[in-house]
This record gives C-alpha cells, sequence and structure tokens, in this order.
C-alpha cells in the first residue's frame, strides 16, 4: 500500500507526511529567494555603494551565526519546540518582506535582512527533523532530497523574478515572499514529527552539550568545508553575479539565464543523490574534485564577455557545488551522535554562515578598491585551499 511504501529509503511514513514537509520547505525558501535573483542590482539602483551592498548582503548570516548553534542545542534540551521555531522563521520572513516594501534606507534594510537571517537559521531545524524520516545510513538520501527542494525552489525564484520585476515593478517580489511567509505557516503547522529513541543520558546542563558537539570528530572540518561553498555561493549567484552581468549589458529578465544555467546542473545534482548510494570512501575524492572545478570556473568567470559564457562557467560552478553541499551534510548528521544531532547541525549551520557574513562584505569591498572582476579571482583561493584541506584529512583523520 502506498501509505507504506518506503518513500527515497526511508522509515515507515506516508506520502502525505513527505508532501507537506516539502511544501513547507519550498514556502520557506521561496519567500526569502524570490527577490534574490536581483536583490544585488535594486540595493544599486537605490543609491547604496557596493561596500554597503556588501553589508547588506552579508547582513543575511549575522542573524545565522548567533542563533543557529544555540537554537540547535536548544532543541536538542527541548524536544516540543522544534516544529514552533520553524513556524516563527516564517513569520520573521514575512514582517522582513514588508519591511522590504515600506522602507528603502541602509538601516529599514539592514534590519529586514537580518529578519531573513533569522528565518533561514530555522533550517537547522528543518534538516534534522525531515532526516528522523530515514534510516541512518540513508542520511545523504534525506539530505540530497533536502538540497533539491532547496535547490529547484531557488531555480524557480531565479528563473521568474525578472519578468515579475520588469511586469509588476521592484516590490512585487517582496509582496509575493510575504504571501508565501503565511502559506509556510499553513504547511509547518501540519508537519508530523518523527519521534526517535531520545538518549539514555540523564539531561545535562548546555556548557557540557557545548563541549560534546565541540568533540564530535570531523565536525569543525566539515564545517568549514562548507563555510567556504556558501561564501562562494554568496559572493556569486546571490551576490555579485547579477552585477557582473548587468555590466556587460545583460537586462533583467536575461540575467535568469545564467540563474539556470546555474541552478539547473545544481538541482540535479542533488536530486540524483536521492537515488543512488554512494561509497563513503569515496565522498572526499568526490569533494576534492569538485572543489578544485569550483576554482576553475571561479577564474573562468571574469573573462566571460558575453551572457552565453558567463552561462557556461556559472553551469559548471553550479555542478561542482551541488555535489558538495548535500555530502557535507549527510556527513554532519552520520558522525552526530543521537542527543546531539540539532546541536551538531547548529554547530555547522552555524559557523558555515561565516562565510554567508563574510564572504559579500569582503567582496564588496574587493569591488569598490578593484573592480568586479578582482571578486572572482580572489575567490577562487578559497575552494583551493579547500581542496588541499579536504586532500590533507583524508590522509589524516586527526585533522
Amino acid at each position: 500500500m502506498i501509505e507504506q511504501a518506503s518513500y527515497y529509503y526511508s522509515k515507515k511514513t506516508s506520502w502525505k507526511v513527505h508532501f507537506n514537509f516539502h511544501a513547507a520547505i519550498f514556502c520557506f525558501w521561496f519567500s526569502i529567494y524570490i527577490y534574490a535573483p536581483l536583490f544585488s542590482i535594486y540595493l544599486e539602483s537605490v543609491g547604496f555603494s557596493y561596500t554597503e551592498v556588501g553589508i547588506i548582503l552579508g547582513a543575511y548570516g549575522v542573524s545565522q551565526i548567533l542563533l543557529r548553534f544555540p537554537l540547535g542545542i536548544l532543541s536538542d534540551i527541548l524536544h516540543d519546540i522544534r516544529k514552533s521555531l520553524l513556524i516563527g522563521g516564517f513569520i520573521c520572513s514575512f514582517i522582513s518582506c514588508i519591511i522590504f516594501v515600506f522602507f528603502e534606507s541602509f538601516w529599514g534594510v539592514f534590519l529586514a535582512r537580518i529578519l531573513t537571517g533569522i528565518t533561514a537559521s530555522m533550517w537547522v531545524m528543518s534538516t534534522v527533523l525531515y532526516s528522523n524520516y530515514f534510516i541512518l545510513k540513508n542520511a545523504e538520501k534525506a539530505m540530497g532530497a533536502m538540497q533539491f527542494n532547496t535547490v529547484a525552489t531557488q531555480f524557480v525564484c531565479m528563473t521568474v523574478s525578472g519578468y515579475l520585476i520588469r511586469l509588476f515593478g521592484w516590490h512585487f517580489p517582496f509582496w509575493l515572499g510575504a504571501v508565501f511567509s503565511l502559506m509556510g505557516v499553513f504547511f509547518a503547522w501540519r508537519i508530523r514529527e518523527e519521534r526517535t529513541e531520545r538518549s539514555t543520558q540523564p539531561r545535562i546542563d548546555i556548557g557540557v552539550y557545548i563541549k560534546e558537539t565541540n568533540k564530535i570528530s570531523g565536525l569543525k572540518i566539515i564545517t568549514f568545508l562548507s563555510m567556504v561553498a556558501h561564501a562562494v555561493l554568496f559572493i556569486t549567484i546571490f551576490g555579485f553575479s547579477p552585477v557582473m552581468a548587468d555590466s556587460i549589458g545583460g537586462e533583467n529578465t536575461q540575467i535568469s539565464w545564467i540563474m539556470s544555467a546555474f541552478f539547473i546542473p545544481h538541482a540535479l545534482t542533488s536530486l540524483s543523490l536521492t537515488f543512488f548510494s554512494l561509497d563513503r570512501k569515496k565522498h572526499n575524492m568526490i569533494l576534492i574534485s569538485s572543489f578544485s572545478f569550483t576554482s576553475f570556473f571561479l577564474c573562468c568567470i571574469p573573462f566571460a564577455n558575453s551572457l552565453v559564457s558567463m552561462s557556461l562557467y556559472h553551469a559548471g560552478l553550479g555542478l561542482a557545488l551541488g555535489f558538495i553541499f548535500p555530502l557535507l551534510l549527510g556527513e554532519v548528521v552520520k558522525i552526530s551522535p543521537a542527543h546531539l544531532k540539532m546541536s551538531a547541525m547548529g554547530f555547522y549551520q552555524s559557523f558555515y554562515a561565516v562565510g554567508i557574513l563574510i564572504g559579500p562584505i569582503l567582496a564588496g569591498m574587493v569591488a569598490e578598491r578593484w573592480g568586479l572582476y578582482e571578486i572572482f579571482f580572489l575567490t577562487a583561493i578559497l575552494p583551493l585551499l579547500s581542496t588541499v584541506i579536504t586532500f590533507l584529512y583524508r590522509t589524516n583523520k586527526d585533522l
């Protein structure tokens, strides 16, 4: 029967359970990414400098750095608040979209971006709540499904945002984000929590949770690699790639070509991981290859002299990053003890958000001083460093 069928190698859960969860996740990302493709161009049009644009884009990471780890610990201790926190994230998204509509001052936009980061902080709840629908050995399949939903939603936003702005103006995507925030509340309310076995250990204080999480072998390395990948993502496709495309003559609607070129291979790669099992021993080699190609395509982007060539380079970038994100997410789930899953995921997501914060800010400063092209050359150093670290970690597990 359908109600008892295995869904992507999951535990015994119905398709309706998965539908509600994925619908909530679609609304989650749609509400904060529907305006993201041209957000940097919008900020330019309002009159902000490259440095101010970088600060506003980076503000998205501030609340995530501050909140994700504490929220992970809190939800490990207080299991029953996880869904409520996710719903709270949708409310923050609604408020941020309304602020974007009515305020164009630096501090108003900065505050709205901070609230958007609070929404994104609730991703820590989503990843572990959904992983509980799956048996442990299929963690990468759960994360592959979540990453596919994330990327597919972002792809939809990337392809329609420019057309919506052309038809209805800059504020329309903000209104649409507010509507999907309210829809997200509805679907999140219907999410069913899969109860897991609680640790047999006595309840321990927060300080011990922090120490135990900090001792999880491999967590720091995985987090650093993800920090680099997220820095690349928010410097390029969610940052200054649209600005560069605009500088070489791309119109708002044409910039969707670059977005499509990036997100189609990115989404397909994530989707493939939900169906095909990869030998865990090969994960490191895949990561090494992916980071190497990420660096290569970043160096190619400044040489693009048309939207076609720029789209091709972003397609390669999207493919490489498409392997990195779900593999790293799956590793976090696998290496985390049952009673520390939320804490470990909070640690991971809190500190990779440093890349979301610092990456765009530094990129904005580089663009202000030296120019747009230099952003991509300097960013290419980061995945190259990650390639070396991943190789060393493969040969020395004590790192």
